[in-house]
């Protein structure tokens, strides 16, 4: 009789191997067909016995079947809405449709839709216990190529933050789940907490072991000592960013790659794991596997079911991020899913544009959209610790500025008149941090994005992730320009020309 039973179950394991072979040789195919994949990542996973019970992404579908909407956009101009879906079933996102749809206006990423039969949507979060009302990702902010189609990520900024806090099926208590997102690991910065998972449903932290979100940044919470310097694809088990074990893990080395798949897994009782890879190539490191952390409260968890994406439990919302994919399952993911998602992952194929703008060595201006006035050395200076202001353009250098590559997609920004450098004051990261030029020092607090809105531009500190922004919306000469997290305002958005 056991020998039966013995038989009968290594039939059964034998089947779902196959079955999860099949389906892996099925997703290598050639990036740029409408869809490459004959499965896909939560096809993959419901044959393994770890169903999606949710699934959210602007860059394509995750399902075979799927040809709902993806994602919903709303445009500055009138307020409209419009969802953006696939150009066919399992296929890549419409992005022409966006484009058509935000043409002469700014539009935010307002839902981003559950493609699972759970309907677990993600709206922008509202206030919780350590951050206020959240704004929408800018639609155009994150423009990448995936299957060879233009599609766009979801750019999250200081502010910017989605949840859903009455999901269906999402595990609660100390049942098992699993988790992958796709993300970048060149927009990221230190700050909590770029989070992707399980998390609390009243927006509150309401203790250890109430969270079970991946997170990814450059957060150290506990010793980082020989993990090397990030980012780090974390376990958020709440109070605690946790790179294995009770914290500290220098075998967790981290992923810089373009593009990142960070997976974690968490049997509840127990159990969890941390994963991760290149998202381009290659495959999955196991970079902890083993015992839920000891030190109370963790075993085992008491899991409330929300979903977060861009923040913390509690709202904190000062992280930076590039989402494209992400799903939840029902159970404990097995290894051959993993890799066989990885397989599909890489498939697709994510790509960077190349960025034709802005021109190094050109002298641009940068006008604010809502006063009309400059960026502007305050009286020409041109010593260390010069402010920054806005004022009516006056044709001289003193409101010119380069801007130069500092690698990873970001830039510094050096004034012409003085050669010196639009810097972070202090490097600071709160609201009101303001700017000054200050002679190059090689460090982030003097490095800058440059994000497309619409056909403007929001230009944001790479260690803050806080954007340049003028006080109060004021349009006199003189007023100071400073650094707050996003309002998706036209105060915060600049004209960029020569």
């Amino acid at each position: 009789m056991i020998a039966s039973h013995l038989k009968r179950f290594l039939l059964s394991v034998g089947a779902v191997l196959a079955l999860i072979a099949g389906i892996l040789a099925g997703t290598v195919g050639t990036a740029g067909t409408a869809q490459a994949a004959t499965s896909l990542p939560c096809d993959i996973y419901a044959a393994a016995g770890t169903p999606c019970v949710a699934a959210h992404s602007t860059t394509r579908a995750l399902f075979a079947a799927y040809s709902g909407s993806l994602y919903q956009v709303k445009r500055a101009s009138d307020s409209t809405t419009s969802d953006i879906g696939t150009l066919a079933t399992g296929g890549y996102a419409n992005a022409a449709a966006q484009d058509t749809f935000c043409s002469g206006t700014t539009c935010i990423i307002t839902k981003i839709y559950d493609q699972s039969a759970r309907h677990n949507d993600l709206t922008i979060e509202g206030p919780g216990g350590n951050g206020g009302q959240d704004v929408g990702a800018i639609a155009n902010a994150l423009p990448v190529t995936a299957g060879g189609h233009a599609v766009y990520g979801v750019f999250v900024s200081p502010g910017v933050g989605y949840r859903d806090n009455s999901t269906s099926g999402v595990a609660t208590g100390s049942n098992p789940e699993g988790a992958y997102m796709v993300t970048s690991g060149h927009h990221v910065n230190n700050r909590c907490c770029f989070d992707y998972g399980n998390a609390e449903t009243s927006g509150n932290d309401t203790g250890n072991g109430h969270m079970d979100a991946i997170n990814f940044g450059t957060e150290c919470w506990f010793s980082c000592s020989g993990a090397g310097s990030g980012p780090w694809v974390e376990a958020d088990l709440e109070n605690g960013l946790f790179f294995g074990g009770n914290g500290a893990n220098s075998a967790n080395k981290g992923n810089s790659s373009e593009f990142v798949t960070a997976l974690t897994k968490n049997n509840g009782t127990s159990t969890y794991a941390i994963k991760g890879g290149n998202a381009q190539s290659g495959s999955l490191t196991t970079w902890y596997n083993g015992s839920l952390p000891t030190t109370g409260g963790y075993i085992p968890m008491s899991l409330e079911g929300a979903i977060v994406l861009g923040t913390g439990g509690d709202n904190s919302n000062g992280s930076d991020g590039s989402f494209f994919e992400g799903v939840m399952t029902s159970g404990y993911p097995t290894d051959a899913a993993e890799n066989a998602v990885q397989a599909n992952i890489v498939s697709v194929g994510y790509a960077t544009p190349t960025a034709t703008f802005p021109v190094a060595g050109t002298a641009y201006r940068l006008t604010n959209v809502n006063s009309g006035k400059v960026l502007d050395a305050v009286n020409c200076g041109t010593a260390n610790g010069t402010a920054i202001q806005q004022w009516t353009s006056l044709g001289n250098t003193c409101q010119q500025w380069k801007f130069a590559s500092a690698g990873n997609g970001h830039y510094t920004i050096t004034n012409v008149n003085s050669g010196t450098t639009l810097d972070s004051v202090n490097c600071g990261q709160s609201n009101g941090t303001s700017l000054n030029l200050w002679a190059a020092l090689g460090n982030l607090c003097q490095q800058w994005d440059v994000t497309k809105v619409g056909s403007h531009y929001t230009i944001s500190n790479v260690y803050s992730g806080n954007v340049l922004d003028v006080t109060n919306c004021g349009t006199a000469n003189g007023v100071v320009v400073r650094q707050w997290q996003q309002l998706d305002n036209t105060c915060q958005q600049w004209n960029i020309a020569p």
